[in-house]
Formats: structure tokens, sequence, C-alpha cells
């Protein structure tokens, strides 16, 4: 080793599907030495090219090194794979999309194991990992001091950001954002509905749709404030009773455009609901009460 190279930290991958060959790549192009397993042995075969390490089984693979990150199909697939495996002493690093509750059991499933544990949720697509510009980051949550002693090598691959003690919410959060964002996807399905048997090109609707969505994303803002506050008055521009009054505009025009309303009336039901409790005055944020009750 010379003076000018600095020893990076060996790192241990279980699973090579799109997201954990991707990671595999990242580490390896940042000159971290890497032993990998996947359960279809052909899968590690071209990293192995590029300098990673295989392990005949996930057994050898956790004993090569003290970071082991897993990023498998399941939870259950967790199970499958550590099942016999020697934990004492590991910093195991679970990138398994799971729920929160699956992910407060693994940490305690492996703290009974002799490991240390950090969960994982990815907020990035394959082709983001190791692209920085890309804005891909992992959420992390878990053990503090694991979370620090391994900050460096976790954020090779993407940004990190840590969210707490409790190891559920990792999970909590990346399933928060995703839940956010197919309502997005479908409001904006609908929209493209509308407009689908009329003259209108898509592609130029894509772009409207496009600076809207983010024109409105601002609104969580407030959102956040009404809550910590518990005034869900405060500076409202447009309340729920004429937010309520429009709404039928908007299931008239889907009729006449023969498009299922299906995607809105759920949410509209539920600003009548809040509106018949008497908090016209409010904005919408009083529906989120109605989720959790």
């Amino acid at each position: 080793m010379t003076p000018n190279t600095v020893e990076k930290t060996p790192v241990t991958l279980l699973g090579l599907g799109a997201m954990g060959t991707a990671l595999a790549r990242a580490w390896l192009a940042a000159g971290h030495p890497l032993t990998v397993w996947n359960r279809t042995p052909a899968r590690a075969e071209a990293l192995a090219a590029e300098g990673a390490r295989v392990a005949g089984s996930a057994a050898g693979a956790v004993a090569a090194n003290t970071l082991v990150v897993v990023c498998l199909l399941d939870d259950a697939s967790v199970e499958e794979a550590l099942a016999g495996t020697d934990l004492t002493g590991r910093d195991l690093v679970n990138l398994t999309t799971s729920t929160p509750a699956q992910a407060r059991a693994r940490a305690a499933w492996a703290r009974e194991r002799g490991a240390r544990y950090l969960d994982g949720g990815i907020m990035a697509v394959p082709p983001m990992i190791g692209v920085p510009e890309a804005g891909g980051y992992v959420f992390y949550s878990g053990s503090p001091e694991l979370f620090e002693r391994h900050r460096e090598t976790l954020g090779v691959p993407a940004g990190t950001t840590y969210v707490g003690e409790d190891a559920g919410f990792a999970a909590l959060h990346d399933v928060a954002l995703l839940s956010a964002m197919y309502g997005m996807f479908a409001g904006a399905a609908h929209a493209f509905a509308l407009i689908r048997k009329e003259d209108i090109d898509p592609g130029a609707l894509a772009p409207l749709l496009a600076d809207w969505l983010v024109a409105m994303a601002p609104a969580v803002h407030q959102t956040a404030d009404h809550l910590r506050s518990g005034d869900y008055t405060r500076g409202v521009v447009s309340s729920l009773a004429m937010q309520v009054a429009g709404t039928p505009t908007f299931l008239d025009t889907a009729e006449q455009q023969g498009v299922s309303p299906e995607l809105l009336s759920p949410y509209f039901e539920l600003m009548r609901r809040r509106l018949a409790e008497g908090s016209g005055e409010e904005d919408l944020t009083g529906v989120i009460d109605l989720l959790v009750r």
C-alpha cells in the first residue's frame, strides 16, 4: 500500500438482482474489496470478472467481512439466506424492501444473533446508483453508532439519510414517499385519461402537467405546519368548503369524457366527510385525521 492509498472497507453483499448488481459495481469502482453471493451463481460471473470475490454460500460470504449488506427480494428471502449463518460481531445492513414491523423484528432477530443492525430504504432505481448527480439516496435507521461507522462506505452507491434509531423508520419513510408517488401517478393517469379521446397530444400536456405538479408540491410544507400546530385554518387560501363545492365539475367532466372516476372518488368522499364535521374553513389537512382513525 502506497502512502497515498487509503484502505477501503471490505464489503459483503448478498443479492445480485438489478439493484444488488448496481450496488456491487459502485463499491468495486470505488476500490472497496467486495465479496458477493447470489442464489443463482451465474449472476456473479460478470462481477467476478470485475474484481469481486464470489462466495459459494451465504454463510461463507458473511464470514468474509464485518460489513454485510443484504439486498434481496423480501424479508422471507433474508430469513432464508441468513438461516444458519454466524452473525456474531457482524454489522448487518438490510436494504431489502420491507414493512416497518418487519424491519423492527429483523433488528431484534439480528441482535439475538450477536449482530449490529441498520435497516435501509432505497430511494433510487438501479441506473441512479453510483451516479451522484442522479440524486438517489438511501434512508437508514437503527444503530446510530453503526451508521456513523459506515457512513462513508454506505454513501458510495448513493446518498445517505439517517432517520432515527427506531429500525422501522427507514422502511416507513420509504413507503411514505413511495405512497405519495403513487398518488401522484394516479392523478397523472386520470389527467391523461381525460384527453385520451381528444385531438390533444399527450406530449403537449406532459410539460404542463409536470410544471403544475412542481408548483403544487410546496403545499406539503403547509400540511406539515398544520399537523404540528393543530391549526388547520392557518394561511388557508382554498378552503375545504370551496374545494368540495368544485368536485362535481371534476366528476361531471370525467363522465362526459368517458373516464372512470375511481381514482378521484375516494379522496373526494373523504373531503365531503370532513366537511360534514363542520371543518369548512380548513384546507385539506383534516383528511389525514380521517385516515388514521
